[in-house]
């Protein structure tokens, strides 16, 4: 039998000194639960991703410095230890510590290159082809990517090395799905090489990234035996019977048959013995049971720790934004109260000669129910004196965007003002229909230092908003703000269906354009060509607004940002016949 224990920290990028102090505290709670073996996420040390900080070479010295000190409490216990290692190159590892030092060191293999990951920008490819012995259980330590892989480290491992489990640290980050997907890749990687697979990801928010956790145990028929609490940091101690592999592999004859027609490495794989003092206590370990949230609480919670760890891991205590009255402040203003707390939360109310007395009362319904300071400024002081600034300039003009947009920048102007008084981190509130299409008005609504709905389409707001009310005790976001029709409020009886097909068509067409630049052929078929291609043209030419958006949680498989990158000066276009 092997006690292991995995620690789903929330580790800082750059916070070197604080997150080894996570680490070392960590290895001393598995050694009193007994553990004979712990670890700790992909890149612990430095945090993920540490971009270019990794091109500095005192980072990377002050992280190996680190994982010297580390090893010096790792003593009657092995650790993993994910860190960045400097050889000839600079290589994603894991060390491997034992006896108060450092052991040996496995490098990460396969480089994930898509979406949000640069790491060929960074790392040297490993070559890494080592199995660990300890107390006579073969370990496979893998590194997130390398076991995304069928044909990956793993495989050789297991097949070739006789690893009976794999380890695998990783900071593998959020989208929706995540859960499902992920688990059924893991199950299948343990079921198909018959091992136990023990999976501890990194838990936090960094930057525009949420990284949620969900380590688990597989066993080697591939079933979850345990699992870590999704989006919070946890320990995770369990026992691992070796023989229950043997028993596995025994009754199942793809091994067998594996050995016999796949290639062997050209080099042998190596087996690297541990040394060990066995811990002497080994107190009971309950049975963990975690409840997985459903898809929408899954979202909320992921949306809930990126605003709560970018404003704390940032230095700042406090946030505002306006309420509008709306659905889009109303669902930024709730996750804010649930991450942040209602103290510190602070709603400003800026109505203009254009907004409606039902949604005054809408933001003052909200800020009541929510329990947060709401202050009022009227605006129509200072857009009349913008306009009478402007008048000689726009004589014999009609008005039209301008003065509806010049709303709008008064607004931003005023809450970047309280920002700058307060100290307070400014929370933008456009979702991610609106900037799809360039509907919000740059340095106005745009303002702020973090769009907490960034990436989420606004069909998906209401389906947030209805699931936070039925959660919900008491009064929450108000019936009347969900139920009205969505209006910018910048001219008389204004309507967003007035600029934009309804969300519900929006939305579908977006997915296809943003998500998956997949055909329109079906789109154009359900929604008309002309809707299609109108849409299309909005998104293509509204990418120099977009690259001038705060950050905001990633929580699809492809947000503006990291994930896209168009070019601003673009003369593509989209062939819709």
């Amino acid at each position: 039998m092997l006690r292991l224990a995995l620690h789903q920290i929330n580790p800082t990028v750059g916070d070197i000194d604080g997150n080894t102090g996570k680490i070392i505290a960590g290895i001393g709670k598995a050694k009193a639960m007994g553990a004979d073996l712990c670890a700790f996420p992909e890149c612990a040390v430095p945090g993920y991703p540490a971009e270019d900080l990794l091109l500095i070479p005192s980072f990377i010295d002050a992280n190996i410095k680190a994982i010297e000190k580390i090893a010096k409490a790792a003593v009657g216990i092995t650790a993993v230890v994910g860190f960045v290692h400097r050889d000839d190159d600079l290589y994603n590892a894991a060390a491997i510590l034992a006896d108060g030092k450092v052991q040996t060191i496995i490098t990460k293999s396969i480089l994930p290159n898509y979406g949000v990951f640069d790491e060929n920008r960074y790392f040297q490819s490993g070559r890494s082809n080592r199995v660990l012995k300890l107390d006579g259980v073969k370990v496979a330590v893998t590194i997130c990517e390398d076991l995304w892989h069928p044909t990956g480290p793993a495989r050789t491992q297991t097949l070739w090395g006789g690893a009976e489990l794999v380890l695998n640290i990783s900071a593998s980050p959020y989208h929706r799905g995540k859960f499902a997907s992920r688990e059924a890749m893991l199950s299948t990687r343990a079921s198909d090489n018959g091992v136990f697979l023990a999976y501890v990801n990194t838990v936090g928010g960094q930057d525009e990234l949420v990284f949620d956790g969900n380590s688990a145990l597989f066993d080697p028929s591939g079933e979850v035996l345990c699992r870590a609490m999704p989006f919070e940091q946890d320990l995770l101690v369990f026992d691992v019977e070796v023989e229950d592999v043997i028993r596995h592999r025994l009754s199942d004859p793809r091994r067998r048959s594996a050995l016999l027609h796949e290639t062997p490495p050209e080099a042998p794989v190596e087996t690297f013995e541990l040394p060990h003092t066995p811990a002497t206590q080994k107190p009971h370990l309950a049975v963990r049971e975690t409840i997985l949230p459903g898809e929408i609480e899954e979202v909320y919670r992921a949306l809930l720790v990126g605003i709560r760890d970018y404003a704390g891991k940032n230095g700042f205590d406090h946030v505002a934004l306006g309420l509008s009255g709306g659905i889009d402040s109303a669902l930024s203003a709730s996750i804010a109260v649930d991450a942040l707390g209602a103290a510190n939360v602070t709603g400003i109310t800026m109505p203009s000669p254009y907004s409606s007395t039902g949604s005054v009362d809408d933001s003052l319904e909200l800020a009541a129910n929510m329990g947060i300071a709401c202050r009022t400024i009227p605006i129509e002081a200072p857009f009349k004196s913008f306009l009478d600034t402007l008048a000689p300039l726009f004589e014999g003009t009609e008005p039209g965007v301008a003065e509806e947009n010049l709303q709008a920048r008064i607004r931003g102007t005023l809450l970047m003002a309280l920002s700058n008084k307060f100290g307070w981190l400014l929370l933008s509130t456009g979702n991610k229909s609106e900037t799809s299409v360039g509907y919000c008005t740059l340095y106005g609504d745009m303002a702020g230092g973090f769009d907490i709905l960034k990436d989420v389409p606004k069909t998906l707001v209401y389906t947030l908003s209805r699931w936070r009310n039925e959660e919900s005790s008491r009064p929450w976001i108000p019936v009347n703000t969900i139920e009205k029709e969505p209006s910018a409020e910048l001219r008389p009886d204004q309507k967003d269906s007035d600029s934009l097909p309804d969300y519900d068509v929006l939305d579908p067409i977006l997915e296809v354009l943003v998500e998956k630049d997949s055909s329109t052929k079906g789109l154009c078929e359900l929604f008309g060509t002309e809707t299609v291609a109108r849409v299309a043209r909005l998104v293509d030419t509204n990418e120099y607004k977009r690259r001038q958006a705060p950050p905001g949680v990633r929580i699809t498989q492809r947000a503006f940002g990291k994930d896209r990158r168009y070019p601003i000066t673009n003369r593509f276009k989209r062939d819709f016949k």
